[in-house]
């Protein structure tokens, strides 16, 4: 069981629409079942709240079932239950370092799967949802890939 975490800063936008386009991807791969997928934030802002409209509005446009999600911050045993910690920028690396109370070779930011390693976009800031699917779908996808090539799945 391969065990991912995605991790922003509220969990309302980056990280459960990762969580929900992995979710759906390792389904379209007929792997599902090799998986265990979440979300969390480094924040407290936003715990208890469901995804960002805009987070919604996107994948049901794209068809991508989202994920029954309510916002929860991630801890520092987390590091312990998952083999990825991804996070979507620089920020929430330092952050998601700071709750863990060290580095790990687990914390990762998610287009460093890309040939980029650029920070996935923050629709918080800009409104841009697509931009924010398109790095997100990038970065799962070579995910996915690198898990593959890893002989993981």
């Amino acid at each position: 069981m391969i065990k991912i975490l995605f991790v922003c800063y509220g969990n309302i936008c980056r990280s459960t629409m990762a969580e929900s386009v992995m979710t759906h991807l390792v389904k379209t791969h007929h792997c599902s079942d090799q998986f265990l997928i979440a979300s969390a934030a480094t924040s407290r802002e936003e715990i208890g709240n469901p995804p960002h409209h805009g987070t919604v509005n996107k994948l049901k446009q794209l068809g991508i079932p989202l994920v029954p999600h309510r916002a929860i911050q991630m801890k520092k045993e987390d590091l312990e239950k998952y083999d990825f910690l991804i996070g979507m920028d620089d920020e929430n690396i330092r952050h998601m370092e700071r709750i863990c109370g060290k580095r790990s070779d687990k914390i990762r930011k998610l287009l460093e799967f890309t040939s980029s390693g650029a920070s996935v976009a923050d629709p918080w800031f800009t409104g841009d949802f697509d931009k924010t699917y398109e790095d997100v779908s990038a970065g799962c996808q070579a995910l996915l890939e690198y898990l593959k090539k890893k002989d993981q799945i």
